[in-house]
């Protein structure tokens, strides 16, 4: 399959957003839902990895943005710090995903997707430090506990989730495939894109 045109990854970018508005919509009766589940994390991070890191930060701005606009989630006063973490998973997950080739598609996701969590988190704790530090003090413990702890379950989700959601999009030939199967060797080799 060729690479994905400018115009399917923008549709593919703008159906991502939509989720961003959905998703937490779906899940308000839920008490505590956005923190548990972290649903907008989970379009912009796909966006990401099938569109690239352009696509996947436009995504992470205007997800949170278009969602606080048409919903009023997230609130407000958090909107900032969502857009900038955001904003990172979408910019990283792209950019793993590019120079990530560990010759397993599912490999390739996981260290992407990590890679992308665990930066994501840091930098928009550092850029939260930075802003709220100056009205109330952010402590490594309210950090973990806030990125970490109280968000376990949207990251086992996420991690679940995302290499099922981009092997199924590849299989539906949505997405190209990373690599084609050898018919000389039983491994893998990169496709040719």
């Amino acid at each position: 399959m060729k690479e994905m045109t400018h115009l399917t990854r923008t549709v593919t970018t703008a159906a991502c957003i939509a989720l961003c508005i959905v998703l937490p919509l779906s899940l308000h009766a839920i008490p505590n839902a956005g923190t548990l589940l972290s649903p907008m994390h989970i379009p912009v991070l796909l966006c990401g990895l099938v569109c690239g890191w352009q696509y996947g930060l436009v995504c992470g701005l205007l997800g949170p943005l278009l969602s606080c606009m048409l919903t009023g989630m997230p609130a407000w006063g958090y909107l900032p710090n969502m857009m900038i973490e955001l904003a990172l998973y979408g910019l990283i997950s792209g950019i793993m995903i590019r120079l990530v080739h560990t010759g397993r598609q599912i490999a390739d996701v996981y260290v992407s997707l990590i890679v992308a969590m665990l930066a994501g988190r840091v930098l928009t704790g550092i850029a939260r430090a930075l802003t709220l530090g100056i009205f109330m003090p952010v402590t490594l413990k309210s950090w973990a506990t806030g990125y970490f702890v109280s968000s376990l379950p949207g990251i086992l989700l996420q991690l679940i989730l995302l290499p099922v959601l981009y092997v199924a999009l590849q299989k539906a030939r949505l997405v190209p495939l990373r690599y084609e199967p050898d018919k000389a060797e039983s491994g893998m080799k990169p496709s040719a894109q």
